[in-house]
């Protein structure tokens, strides 16, 4: 139970603050929230990027087997990520209307 507690508390960090960065230096609010869905992929599919151009068909499919297989627990840890590229997001929006001018 700790570990999953831990887990989402990093996951929501982590991510919060690449979605931070990345917002701050493109200076594209939501860029974050729409690449979240990439890295769950390439985190659940347990697989090589090239195995999408070499074998498309093989690789989609083991993809989208692997992420029906997920169990809750990582349902809830990746949906932490994703929660924490939104408050990003919100966060910029935010300091933006502020007047900070440098994000």
């Amino acid at each position: 139970m700790i570990q999953l507690v831990v887990s989402v508390l990093l996951y929501f960090v982590i991510f919060f603050g690449i979605a931070f960065i990345l917002n701050m230096l493109l200076r594209k609010t939501w860029l974050m929230a729409f690449i979240y869905p990439i890295i769950v992929i390439m985190i659940v599919d347990d697989m090589g990027t090239a195995e999408y151009i070499k074998h498309p068909g093989e690789a989609f499919s083991e993809a989208a087997s692997r992420l029906m297989n997920v169990t809750p627990v990582d349902i809830v840890i990746l949906s932490a990520g994703f929660a924490g590229t939104i408050v990003s997001g919100i966060v910029i929006k935010i300091l933006r209307k502020s007047g900070y001018q440098m994000f």
